[in-house]
């Protein structure tokens, strides 16, 4: 992924060394035992190639049984059969359990909620687990609680409400909830009467864990702190955290299999950064290690390379990490760690937790702001936007398996495959999935909110971005300020801090011309001309400023 690629300037400088890739250890939950010696680069997103007319169902199905043939030109140096090329049903030979069934429960899996120093002080923050709307907040003394997103009396949202003196109030008749959940007041009950004991809201289960705050979804069990992620990288002396949130308008799923695809990269995000180039898009080669009713992780790298020096780790519900070891040209061991936390949030919904962390950055990430980095990373995100959304789109219309949709390549697609076929396993235990050879739509279909209640209110409110919904605020998912400015704090406070400086230049421009037709000296006249010259010029820069953090990317040739 393109913007990952600002740590890796001092990798060239040292010789790479065995990774260490660390997973659950039962004896010890707190830590992770050694799974693997390997070496493991950042990946991300997928592209996907389609022609629509494919897309029928029948077409697709008289396709694979040869009533319909398409030919294709390729350049290729020798004779390589089509069963070479494509993956078929089965990924390799080593596979075992092919149609194997796995005991899972969506709900007893910890959720990446929110990085924990973007939470909100002052206001509740609505989320969502798959279709299960729930309030994140801190109470009078910092502590975090997770609460149904519902209030007992009359199903007003209580992330639309606000905190007084640490609790949380429904703003709909002024409830009032403390951290166990029951209700401590009620302003319409009469002088003496109690609260009724049924006046409380269900609780979930919520941690803090390395930056990362984590939800327990399940009603009936108590949580399991063997199955809350670690990441060893992180609890290092001196590891340099760099993470954004990203709310993004497609399924996890999809996101999912974006992220594990390193083959789009050259082409998608093409010119990105220096790094990404078109003209290096190549055959891969990849290789699985392991499989488990937990995820899988495998070894891939280039073709032209021949050596497989990269590793791959998802973990259920939807951990997707990335490690890197490697000796800096003083001979010190250096540590690098890319992880992807993918919440589903709904239907065709989700939310991303990137972080990047180092034990060391490069002299030119140092250089730039992370308000720059935060940008670039929603730029990339956007480059893909487009076709992921409506890679969702026909997922939910075809009502098909993936592998009567998906064109496979062995040198590109296998991650891809792998998550499908791990769907096949668990997919029983989510509210819906579509995988490889089995699906299961939607039992309820998608919640649409509309404006002033609902969507807008409980953006506006429950979000850092309270009160209103003009044109930054509104709940657009293809909004870049909706989408990432309204979840960091960081780049909401540099918006703010060029929009005072853009006025404040404005007004010196103003006076700046206005004493220029008031003077009559020359000198005075040039002063204040160069002056309004200056202060047009720091106008700009903001606005630039702004527009950076603000504003989509847009494709060249999309544009009419």
């Amino acid at each position: 992924m393109a913007l990952l690629q600002h740590f890796y300037s001092d990798i060239s400088l040292g010789k790479p060394l065995s990774l260490s890739v660390f997973s659950h250890n039962p004896t010890n939950p707190g830590r992770r035992r050694r799974t693997a010696d390997t070496v493991i680069l950042p990946i991300t997103d997928m592209f996907l190639s389609s022609n629509t007319e494919l897309y029928h169902k029948g077409n697709l199905n008289q396709i694979r049984t040869g009533l319909i043939k398409c030919s294709a030109v390729a350049e290729v140096s020798g004779g390589v059969s089509e069963e070479e090329v494509l993956l078929g049903d089965s990924i390799g030979e080593e596979e075992k359990g092919e149609g194997m069934v796995a005991d899972y429960d969506w709900r007893e899996e910890w959720y990446p909620l929110y990085l924990s120093n973007e939470v909100p002080d002052d206001a509740p923050l609505g989320l969502t687990v798959f279709n299960l709307q729930i309030v994140l907040y801190r109470d009078g003394n910092g502590v975090l609680h997770c609460y149904e997103d519902r209030c007992p009396h009359r199903l007003a949202k209580l992330s639309e409400g606000q905190l007084i003196d640490g609790r949380l109030e429904c703003l709909y008749h002024g409830w009032q909830f403390e951290g166990d959940g029951h209700c401590v007041k009620i302003p319409q009950l009469p002088a003496g009467a109690k609260i009724p004991g049924s006046a409380c809201v269900k609780t979930y289960k919520v941690r803090e864990s390395q930056g990362v705050v984590w939800v327990w979804m399940s009603d009936n069990s108590t949580e399991k702190p063997e199955k809350l992620p670690w990441f060893e990288h992180y609890a290092r002396p001196g590891f340099q955290d760099f993470s954004t949130v990203h709310e993004l308008p497609y399924d996890h799923s999809i996101l999912l299999e974006n992220l594990m695809d390193p083959a789009h990269i050259p082409i998608s995000h093409d010119r990105t950064d220096w790094t990404a180039k078109r003209e290096d898009a190549q055959p891969l080669l990849f290789k699985v290690t392991e499989r488990s009713p937990r995820g899988f992780a495998g070894l891939w790298g280039k073709e032209k390379e021949q050596a497989m020096l990269n590793f791959l780790r998802f973990e259920a519900p939807c951990v997707l990490q990335n490690n890197r070891e490697f000796v800096d040209k003083d001979g010190v061991k250096q540590y690098f760690s890319a992880i992807f936390l993918c919440r589903p949030s709904g239907q065709g919904k989700s939310m991303l937790i990137v972080r990047f962390g180092a034990t060391k950055r490069s002299f030119l990430a140092k250089l730039f702001p992370k308000w720059f980095f935060h940008q670039n990373a929603s730029k990339v995100f956007e480059q893909d936007m487009g076709f992921l959304s409506s890679q969702n789109e026909v997922l939910m219309k075809m009502k098909s398996p993936t592998k009567e949709l998906y064109l496979n390549l062995r040198s590109s697609d296998t991650w891809v495959a792998e998550y499908r076929k791990w769907m096949d396993k668990v997919g029983h235990g989510m509210p819906y999935h579509f995988g490889h050879s089995t699906i299961s739509l939607p039992k309820e279909p998608a919640v649409v909110e509309n404006a002033p209640a609902g969507l807008v209110a409980s953006i506006s409110a429950s979000l850092p971005a309270k009160g209103g919904a003009g044109t930054m605020h509104s709940p657009n998912p293809v909004n870049r300020y909706f989408r990432h400015v309204i979840h960091c704090k960081g780049c909401r406070n540099v918006v703010k801090a060029f929009q005072a400086w853009k006025n404040a230049l404005s007004v010196m421009t103003l006076a700046s011309v206005a004493l220029a037709i008031l003077v009559s000296g020359r000198q005075w006249k040039a002063l204040c001309l160069v002056s309004t010259t200056f202060f047009l010029a720091g106008v700009y820069v903001c606005s630039a400023a702004i527009a950076m953090n603000t504003e989509n990317f847009i494709r060249k040739h999309r544009l009419l």
